[in-house]
């Protein structure tokens, strides 16, 4: 048996086992997310218990996100909670500290943790996988200290390898890039607005318009560092006169574009985790 069968059974194994009694699925409507629920779905469908998935209503992530999620959660026929959050205000990553993620997720799930104990839920399930355990993500100490359960990372799957089995599962999330929060647009330290987080969601979208997928505006005040992936750079400098009207519409003054490409955890660069 290859090491993805052996994986791919170990994750099965893991989530039927949170399965047997009810539980709760942290849920972004991202692919790990999305894997993650489907599965728990069939094997609690098997055990007769129940699986609520639980999302988090916040301006940090795109719009739209939480209307896909809603229509993810209505296909698997799974009951939806969607709590509403204000971060900046309540988790204290207003300036984005270096340990954001780390304040953040700590403040998430604490809210989930809550409605555990409300529903008299043991276990929690979230999608981190086997890559983010080696890159810089603060927020794993937080589910940690919370014992909230990562199947993904305990069974050794990859982000590769979540894609594949989303793709066996036939869901829509496969392909899906990932969509990290809007903080992560900007330098540590930086004071996050609301207003500021919008010009780049909306200057990420204008992006998105011309076919783009992977897209990320870093924002150092009114300058605009464009990361796509190096296959669409044609593509931008294609549409490179309607891109400089459309962000300096939105405030930004100086538009470039980063020569090394799209690469997730840019800002990144020189922490220490």
């Amino acid at each position: 048996m290859c090491d993805y069968s052996l994986k791919k059974e170990r994750l099965l194994l893991k989530i039927n086992e949170y399965a047997r009694q009810n539980v709760i699925v942290a849920f972004s409507g991202g692919v790990d997310s999305t894997l993650l629920l489907k599965i728990a779905c069939e094997m609690a469908k098997k055990e007769g218990t129940k699986v609520y998935a639980v999302s988090m209503q916040t301006r940090l992530h795109p719009m739209g996100e939480i209307d896909e999620a809603k229509r993810t959660c209505r296909e698997l026929e799974v009951e939806h909670v969607v709590i509403s959050i204000d971060e900046l205000k309540e988790a204290g990553i207003m300036n984005n500290p270096v340990n954001r993620c780390y304040l953040c997720k700590k403040f998430l799930f604490k809210r989930i943790k809550d409605l555990a104990a409300e529903l008299g839920i043991s276990s929690i399930l979230e999608g981190t996988n086997e890559d983010d355990l080696h890159v810089y993500r603060p927020g794993i100490k937080a589910l940690k200290e919370l014992g909230i359960k990562s199947p993904l990372a305990e069974a050794g799957i990859t982000k590769e390898e979540v894609r594949k089995l989303a793709l066996e599962y036939g869901l829509k999330a496969a392909s899906k890039p990932s969509t990290p929060c809007l903080a992560t647009r900007f330098p540590y330290g930086t004071e996050l607005t609301w207003e500021d987080m919008e010009r780049v969601e909306k200057g990420e979208a204008y992006l998105k318009s011309f076919g783009l997928h992977n897209v990320r505006i870093r924002a150092y005040g009114k300058t605009a560092r464009i990361e796509v992936d190096e296959s669409a750079f044609t593509e931008i400098l294609d549409h490179r006169q309607d891109l400089i009207v459309r962000l300096k519409e939105l405030g930004f003054v100086y538009i470039t574009l980063d020569l090394e490409g799209f690469r997730s955890g840019s800002m990144d660069v020189g922490i220490d985790g």
